[in-house]
């Protein structure tokens, strides 16, 4: 097997902290929906989780906005346009007095962040590719994931210590730190001679290139799917443990434990790539996902719905461990024929798992009833759907170094 080219860990570590914002900006909310609500004058708490999925809408329509400007005036300069509008919307969060201006502001900081996600990622495709990628990506994911995984927890002591409002001016300043890191510690990463031109003709070229290829279209479906899974976790996270399971200000020690499963998978994950093909890696993980859904199903079958807290959290913890190994290796995989068009490309690609994400994640939170069925029977769905796409024959005939 050829040698994985080994990963820069500051580089890493830089490009996880960036792309970490658009994470800190939905979890840290998470404890101070109640809040939050009471603050704006919304009497039902289940209209809170808009302030959760609009952001998911403002991020899909960011992610096709940068990536293209990318491909022509190089990673950094959107980087900061984004960041600026992410700050804009933060301010805007911070001063609103209803749940209209709220959800405006959290449009504006989903659009700007989603800068972060794409540039990020099309920074690490400029320089790694294939199993390098993916042990990259990994890696990223162990430190990004430490970032939400604390989240709920500095949500949680900001309440403690003053008003939900604080939380924005937090973010605001994660913003300018951000922008910090960019101006002074990174370079350039996409050079003159590799530049495209912006133009409809270029964009729509790129966006054919990407839905012919069967390999960018099969896994950018597939990693949406599993993203809607996971967006329904996370829109009814905080209803599952504090009012299903009455846990209160305890929820976001829960929460963060269950995270850091997966930052603990994609560490695991950078150590499997350089043994294991991706594509093998990539059908293993949703199998177990499938067959742990299944097993959880029938004990809340037999149980009649009621189960207690630890079963609901071993069958996160586990499903979370492969969860982190599709996480990395989807995104490598869908973006590995893309090298040329890596902005224009990961802006299409992270907009539809966006938008696919949303939709399924929304669909799942919606069956919400006090009872924890519909989460693990979107997880259930999600794989058993995903497992039949990567037995599609036009994917296993095609050649990939990984």
């Amino acid at each position: 097997m050829n040698t994985i080219q080994k990963p820069n860990i500051i580089f890493v570590i830089k490009m996880a902290f960036i792309m970490s914002l658009l994470a800190l900006s939905i979890d840290a909310m998470l404890p101070a929906l109640s809040q939050m609500g009471n603050g704006l004058g919304v009497s039902d708490i289940k209209q809170m989780q808009s302030v959760i999925s609009t952001v998911f809408i403002g991020m899909g329509f960011g992610l096709l906005f940068y990536g293209p400007l990318s491909d022509a005036y190089g990673r950094k300069k959107p980087l900061y346009l984004g960041l600026v509008i992410f700050l804009t919307g933060s301010l805007i969060c911070y001063f609103s007095s209803n749940l209209s201006v709220m959800l405006f502001g959290r449009l504006l900081q989903g659009f700007g962040a989603s800068a972060c996600r794409v540039l990020s990622t099309a920074m690490i495709r400029d320089q790694y590719a294939g199993p390098a990628m993916g042990k990259v990506m990994s890696l990223i994911m162990v430190v990004f994931i430490l970032v939400p995984a604390m989240a709920p927890t500095v949500g949680q002591l900001v309440l403690y210590f003053t008003t939900w409002d604080k939380i924005f001016l937090l973010l605001f300043l994660m913003g300018l730190l951000c922008i910090s890191i960019l101006f002074f510690f990174q370079e350039e990463t996409l050079l003159p001679d590799n530049r495209r031109q912006v133009s409809i003709r270029n964009i729509r070229d790129g966006i054919v290139e990407i839905f012919k290829n069967p390999v960018s279209r099969i896994y950018t479906i597939v990693s949406g799917v599993l993203f809607g899974a996971f967006v329904g976790y996370l829109s009814t996270s905080q209803l599952i443990f504090q009012e299903h399971f009455k846990l209160g200000d305890k929820f976001s020690y829960y929460f963060g434990c269950l995270a850091l499963f997966l930052g603990m998978s994609s560490f695991i994950n950078s150590k499997l790539v350089e043994k294991i093909a991706m594509r093998k890696l990539v059908l293993m993980s949703f199998i177990a996902l499938f067959s742990f859904a299944s097993i959880y199903l029938s004990y809340l079958y037999i149980h009649n719905g009621e189960a207690p807290l630890y079963s609901f959290m071993l069958y996160m913890a586990l499903s979370f461990l492969f969860v982190g190994i599709l996480f990395g290796n989807l995104n490598a995989l869908a973006m590995e024929p893309l090298g040329h068009i890596a902005g224009l490309g990961n802006s299409v690609i992270s907009s539809l798992q966006t938008f696919i994400g949303a939709f399924i994640g929304g669909t799942i939170a919606s069956f919400y009833n006090d009872n924890i069925y519909p989460l693990p029977i979107g997880f259930f769905i999600a794989s058993l759907f995903c497992l039949f796409l990567l037995r599609s024959k036009k994917l296993k005939s095609y050649k990939l170094s990984s």
